[in-house]
């Protein structure tokens, strides 16, 4: 059984409004804390209504200079998958935009799932 048999996989449809866009910057006031932004539909909004939107997204990372031999992400190729954090959203509430706090210092990349509830999933990853 596959994950997509339990849940919509993703289809070509907006592509640039599904795509969990992932940006590092600074948290506010600090110039030493990493703030994680994840944003759905930043280059065209996605729906945001009961019927269509985005329901939730996922931030993962992949840590550095750990092998994980075995590992259902790549075997000894990539380090350690670490859970970062999740975010659901309200329909029609809240933009699905979320921040985390993460110390970038610590991944070789940052990966991204989001759901949107007619399209399935979607996700993007960005190696640091």
């Amino acid at each position: 059984m596959e994950i997509e048999e339990l849940i919509k996989g993703k289809v070509s449809e907006g592509k640039e409004k599904h795509v969990p866009d992932i940006s590092i910057g600074k948290s506010h006031g600090s110039d030493v804390e990493d703030l994680v932004t994840v944003h759905v539909g930043k280059e065209v909004a996605h729906p945001n209504t009961v019927e269509h939107h985005i329901a939730w997204l996922e931030l993962y990372g992949v840590k550095k200079g750990e092998h994980a031999a075995g590992s259902s992400y790549g075997g000894d190729k990539y380090g350690q998958v670490v859970d970062l954090g999740r975010a659901e959203f309200g329909p029609s509430f809240t933009e699905p935009l979320a921040r985390f706090k993460v110390n970038v210092a610590d991944f070789s990349a940052l990966f991204a799932i989001s759901y949107c509830n007619v399209h399935g999933l979607w996700q993007n990853i960005i190696e640091l």
